[in-house]
């Protein structure tokens, strides 16, 4: 008998397991998200196929005659979460909401779906973590009781979409898709297959209905977003949640947002009564005392375009042990190491290096960025000479390790926070643009002039005019 011709159909194909992205070829190295070893053979070639024209449904329009008011955002009633969202939910966006366990995403969903709801405007609450009843003893503690909020526990996918018909909600919220799963579809729930499933036939239903849909996603154990990437790349806006488990404080940041800006970030607190918005956040990241201490300076960071001011405490002790301690917290280590090897080197300060040396923020704050720099260095140089700065000062700036002080972005954004809240005096890089009106600025071009800010003597000053100490 004849051999059996190899046709395309018994050739194996390969699929990326995190974007499902097809090849016919095996790679080490997915072409569509650079994922390594993620690529696995999972059957024949798929045939070659054409499609024929097929009838439109909507005729194509001019853009300038297309009506851009059904895409007008409506207020989720949370305004720091419009503030990230770009103004609130726009009718048809699906929107994934993902962070770490315990973080109060399903506190501060519950929160929305009873503000969002009324008599025009059904909310669908689906859980598929928790029964109907947990659900409601939160939403009694967080005072979320809404006679237009719908309440159902549900993991099937068709279930879930049986509501929708039901109840014809305008927001939909489902905690969480890797929950929910399709029973025509092989795998468990959570899968690749499952979540891909999930997700187009609620953006679907989202899109024909002009229904807000909001998702919780799970996150990995390094923080990423769980599932297929292909999830992300579905959905209109991408929020992370995050915050300390032992701090108050929540921030919402947008990942990706199809309406607008993804460098805005929402401040939250989380409390016994449930989670509120943080109109002025500030107010957690300092410590209100009478007189300065040694070892604390405060400066300004800007979390997305918003300007924060918190506070940078250090303090020095004299090691028992032959490796002294350099212990961190709210603050890069690296960049703390860098800070205390430059105070060493060019701001002659050799009391560091046998010391034991613990920093951290106030209020569980994480500053990365490097205009805290400068407001590192001096509070390690101040708990170090055992002397406080000058009260009401301000220090930003980023130090490099020839001990220059560099320009940052948003200087003239960050001023303006710190006059507001009664700051008088600041330290900044050369060229700071326009000063609040009786603020007094004092440029620093290196290490060398920020620490002339230290008092000679250790008896405590009051805080001298900027002109002097040029």
């Amino acid at each position: 008998m004849a051999a059996r011709t190899k046709t395309t159909k018994d050739r194996p194909s390969y699929r990326c397991t995190e974007c499902g992205w097809q090849t016919a070829k095996w790679l080490g190295r997915c072409a569509e998200c650079q994922a390594w070893g993620t690529v696995e053979e999972y059957g024949g070639a798929p045939a070659v196929r054409t499609t024929a024209p097929g009838r439109v449904t909507t005729s194509a329009l001019p853009i300038g005659q297309v009506d851009g008011r059904q895409a007008t955002a409506r207020s989720t009633g949370v305004p720091e979460l419009d503030r990230v969202l770009g103004g609130g939910l726009v009718p048809g966006a699906v929107v994934l909401l993902a962070g770490e366990p315990g973080v109060g995403k399903s506190t501060l969903l519950l929160d929305v779906a009873a503000k969002a709801a009324s008599e025009e405007h059904r909310t669908l609450y689906v859980t598929g973590e928790e029964s109907a009843s947990q659900v409601r003893l939160r939403a009694d503690r967080i005072k979320a009781v809404h006679d237009h909020l719908y309440l159902a526990a549900e993991t099937d996918l068709s279930a879930v979409l049986g509501h929708l018909d039901a109840v014809k909600p305008s927001l939909l919220i489902l905690d969480s898709v890797q929950t929910v799963a399709s029973p025509e579809i092989d795998g468990a729930p959570g899968g690749m297959a499952q979540v891909r499933e999930v997700a187009g036939a609620l953006i679907r239903a989202s899109k024909d209905r002009g229904m807000s849909t909001l998702l919780v996603g799970h996150v990995t154990k390094d923080g990423a977003i769980a599932g297929p990437r292909l999830l992300e790349h579905l959905v209109d806006v991408v929020l992370h949640f995050e915050g300390d488990r032992h701090a108050r404080l929540r921030l919402v940041r947008g990942v990706k947002n199809r309406y607008g800006a993804t460098d805005e970030v929402g401040c939250f607190e989380l409390h016994d009564e449930g989670i509120t918005g943080l109109a002025d956040p500030s107010g957690l990241f300092l410590t209100r005392r009478d007189e300065p201490v040694p070892g604390t300076c405060l400066t300004v960071t800007l979390e997305g375009r918003r300007p924060l001011v918190a506070e940078v405490q250090a303090l020095t002790v004299d090691s028992q042990i032959p490796s002294p301690r350099r212990t961190t917290s709210g603050l890069e280590t690296s960049r703390v190491s860098m800070m205390l090897a430059v105070l060493e080197q060019r701001g002659r300060i050799s009391a560091l290096g046998k010391r034991d040396i613990y920093s951290a923020t106030v209020g569980g704050v994480k500053l990365s960025e490097p205009a805290a720099d400068l407001a590192i260095a001096l509070a390690l140089a101040s708990a170090a000479s055992d002397t406080p700065l000058p009260k009401n000062l301000v220090a930003i700036g980023e130090v490099g390790l020839a001990g220059e002080v560099r320009r940052v972005t948003g200087v003239q954004r960050r001023l303006a926070e710190a006059h507001r809240l009664g700051f008088t005096h600041a330290l900044v890089p050369g060229d700071p643009g326009k000063v609040p009106a009786g603020m007094k600025v004092l440029e620093v071009a290196d290490m060398g002039d920020a620490l002339r800010v230290l008092p000679r003597s250790r008896r405590r000053e009051a805080p001298r005019e900027a002109e002097d100490r040029r």
